[in-house]
């Protein structure tokens, strides 16, 4: 962790209608077919690599500079999709899960930081600086905003089943832990790296979307299926806005574990609602 700011905003260099933006939105597309449709459809995952090369094409015949950047987030990509990040608690895949994304948070730190020379990649702690009442408002907004929409969505859709169903404490611990532990890494690559380095060449929005793109497929793949894009699409732009506002990666994490704690609760009571009847309407 540094105790340094995120870099500040600059003047977008590059625009929508830009060879750059057309690899990236491929890189994204390959997100889609990686992690969304092809958790859904198993056997045509294979073909989300295809905008995945195509998109890199794009990017080293265009600017080379900014094809270095995106070659980071694409490896990251692919080893990320050479596992499975479906909802599994058994203590082989929490192993194999803390080695792939410890890597694609770590790996990409390093080579842009000692070999490309470049402190885009930053966790700044903004040390000294309490947090606003603003700032302690929207985490008292967040969590009953959680509190009121994920049951609806975790039980009337019935995703809460692409979670394990937690028949022992060891289960529903290390489910507690694994939750926490995949939010605070979400914040780390999605937009400590993914964000940052695409911050780096587009302007705010559009670097925005694009890592919201990739994120919300990911998600899709963890479980949050049927209508929830329409909650993590939200989420996601919201969590870049608020990690480039305050320039505080505690504070976003903070967030991100709030919301993750009634993620958490919900999916306790789904299976287990006489237990943990903190809900109404569900």
């Amino acid at each position: 962790m540094e105790n340094n700011h995120a870099p500040d905003l600059v003047s977008p260099r590059l625009g929508l209608l830009s060879w750059e933006a057309c690899a990236t939105a491929l890189i994204a597309i390959s997100a889609i077919g990686l992690f969304g449709v092809g958790t859904t459809f198993p056997q045509v995952r294979v073909f989300g690599y295809a905008p995945m090369l195509a998109g890199l094409v794009v990017a080293w015949s265009a600017n080379r500079g900014f094809a270095r950047d995106l070659s980071v987030i694409t490896a990251c990509l692919a080893l990320i999709s050479a596992i499975s990040v479906e909802a599994d608690i058994s203590w082989t895949n929490i192993a194999r899960m803390a080695v792939v994304l410890s890597a694609v948070v770590v790996g990409p730190w390093l080579v842009t930081r000692y070999l490309f020379n470049d402190r885009t990649i930053v966790f700044p702690l903004r040390r000294g600086q309490p947090w606003s009442r603003l700032e302690w408002g929207w985490l008292a907004f967040v969590v009953v905003v959680a509190w009121a929409v994920l049951p609806q969505y975790f039980l009337r859709t019935g995703v809460y089943l692409n979670w394990p169903p937690l028949t022992n404490w060891s289960e529903i611990i290390r489910l507690f832990f694994g939750v926490n532990a995949v939010g605070i890494w979400d914040e780390l690559f999605f937009i400590c790296t993914v964000f940052a380095l695409l911050r780096k060449h587009f302007s705010f929005w559009t670097a925005n979307v694009f890592t919201s793109i990739i994120f919300v497929s990911f998600l899709w793949e963890l479980g949050y299926r049927s209508i929830g894009p329409l909650l993590t699409i939200p989420f996601a732009l919201v969590q870049a806005f608020i990690f480039t506002r305050t320039k505080s990666l505690p504070y976003t994490v903070t967030v991100h574990l709030l919301f993750d704690a009634l993620v958490f609760l919900t999916i306790v009571h789904a299976h287990h609602p006489q237990a943990l009847p903190i809900f109404i309407g569900v």
